[in-house]
């Protein structure tokens, strides 16, 4: 699943952006201090950058690490502009830039590790921890936050793919889909539900939970965004997941997705948590 696909991970952005839970983040910011330092684990195209700003972080730094270099260089180099686009005074830097007071820089490398070279406000980790495992990533993640510091995951998947209208094959290629992810090295999808365990088995304090759904349904049969492509990339990732050997019907049930897509009638809702915890002092 070539998740790191930059049209994708723009093509979601409005997704994610309508699903994030508003209760969750404004506790988040609720806690936050003044200049906070912020690490973000699987940073993507940049976005959480104008999100800070735009929930007035306007003092602070920002450091996001992402495994692919294409993501990271196209955040490097288009995440300036956008912000200046949008009416902000942005500088460009050699890895990211600046607005106001506000430094924040992109980097490649495996977050996990390199997160833990300094102590932070707050680590971000946003549809990232069903792509790892969760007692290790939790570990490391609590372990780059300072005492009392912040631990935030939205946008967790949690076990359910569900398209629209029906299909009599919805239930197998559903079951395959995720046995097919839970077949890959540290992949959990029902990760959003086990992060409810993992964090309430520590010794800091699980400050909000809350779902996060991504619902996607078309308008007089038209998407908003790019929203289109983003359904057409969820449809490619499960030919991938699942063969006919598996799922005699799968070829039918793509067809049929595929013409109702093109069709302006297809619609999707995936299940997802977002988390905001806090360690507890050492």
């Amino acid at each position: 699943m070539k998740h790191a696909r930059i049209r994708y991970l723009e093509s979601k952005h409005s997704v994610d952006k309508r699903s994030r839970s508003r209760r969750v983040s404004d506790r988040l910011f609720e806690a936050l201090p003044e200049a906070p330092t912020v690490g973000e684990a699987g940073a993507g195209t940049g976005t959480t950058v104008p999100w800070l700003l735009e929930r007035g972080v306007t003092a602070g730094s920002y450091r996001g690490i992402d495994l692919s270099p294409t993501v990271v260089a196209h955040a490097q180099s288009t995440q300036p502009a956008i912000l200046r686009h949008r009416g902000y005074d942005a500088v460009d830097h050699e890895t990211g830039g600046a607005v106001e007071a506000f430094q924040f820089e992109f980097e490649v490398g495996d977050a996990l590790q390199l997160l833990n070279d300094q102590a932070y406000d707050i680590v971000i980790a946003q549809q990232f921890m069903d792509l790892v495992s969760l007692e290790p990533a939790v570990d490391s993640l609590t372990a780059a936050v300072k005492d009392g510091g912040l631990v935030y995951c939205p946008l967790t998947f949690d076990g359910v793919t569900l398209f629209q209208p029906d299909h009599p094959a919805d239930d197998e290629v559903q079951r395959a889909y995720h046995e097919a992810i839970d077949s890959s090295a540290d992949r959990d999808v029902r990760a959003g539900r086990h992060l409810i365990d993992e964090f309430g088995g520590r010794a800091g304090s699980l400050l909000a939970v809350d779902a996060s759904d991504a619902v996607v349904h078309p308008q007089n049969g038209e998407y908003p965004d790019d929203e289109r492509y983003f359904l057409h990339c969820l449809l490619e990732f499960v030919e991938e997941s699942v063969s006919a050997e598996t799922v005699p019907e799968v070829k039918d049930w793509l067809s049929t997705r595929r013409d109702q897509l093109a069709d302006g009638r297809l619609s999707y809702v995936g299940h997802r948590y977002d988390f905001l915890y806090r360690t507890g002092v050492k």
